[in-house]
């Protein structure tokens, strides 16, 4: 951290003068309001600034070890920053991202159904992989929901699965109207299993290895089928998440 100017660069409340001493702050008794901070700094709603790519070095020897602090934290941190479209940042801490993705694999290997950052990891490892949408669209399936077009007639619809069911509907499921009736919903069509391929098997394994039945269930939706309620036309769910995410 000594080599770079901190002053110089920017987070989401300004001048970044103030990280150094908030990374000097971890190791002791107030690591959770730390890293509440940091996160607020440098990754403040998902967003990405000068400073959250200067802090890649610092994040890393937290991962690795070589720093106070906890490697998950690290890890998440230094994982949503890569998924910053910045091909030169990427370039530029290339042995950085090496070094997190090894740490994130092996958390990911050793996760268990307690492990609430799960998904998370995953789209951690995934940044670090340059892998595509999934790196960040896959947060939604913490939501139980995504939100996407009808590839024919462009309505708007909600696809759920997780505690409200497993079906597709215009509009708001939760408060809107049809909500406590589940009027205009359609039930959603989960692949199989076994005939899940790509990064949805991949997924669907690292799921089932970590005891997560739960988000293995879901994945087979996600990558499932869905008809439109509007003018009935079938899609596969995945398939329009990648297309429409941005």
């Amino acid at each position: 951290m000594t080599t770079i100017d901190w002053a110089e660069l920017t987070h989401a409340y300004g001048s970044a003068e103030d990280i150094p001493g908030l990374f000097a702050q971890l190791g002791g008794p107030e690591d959770d309001r730390v890293w509440s901070d940091l996160w607020s700094a440098l990754c403040h709603q998902g967003s990405v600034y000068e400073a959250s790519w200067a802090a890649m070095p610092v994040l890393a020897d937290i991962a690795l070890g070589r720093a106070p602090g906890e490697p998950v934290q690290a890890v998440l941190m230094a994982g949503l920053i890569t998924t910053d479209p910045d091909a030169e940042r990427r370039t530029r801490y290339a042995r950085e991202i090496e070094e997190l993705l090894g740490v994130a694999r092996a958390l990911l290997a050793t996760a268990t159904e307690e492990t609430g950052d799960f998904v998370y990891l995953q789209m951690a490892v995934l940044a670090f992989e340059d892998a595509g949408v999934w790196a960040e669209a896959l947060e939604q399936l913490v939501n139980e929901e995504y939100e996407l077009e009808c590839p024919e007639c462009a309505a708007g619809l909600f696809v759920a699965f997780g505690s409200y069911g497993f079906f597709s509907v215009v509009g708001d499921y939760v408060v809107g109207p049809g909500a406590e009736s589940g009027e205009g919903r359609v039930d959603l069509m989960p692949v199989a299993p076994d005939r899940l391929d790509g990064i949805g098997a991949r997924l669907y394994r690292e799921a089932t290895a970590a005891g997560r039945a739960d988000l293995a269930k879901a994945l087979t939706y996600v990558f499932g089928r869905a008809r439109c309620p509007s003018c009935d036309a079938e899609f596969t769910v995945s398939d329009e998440v990648e297309r429409q995410w941005i």
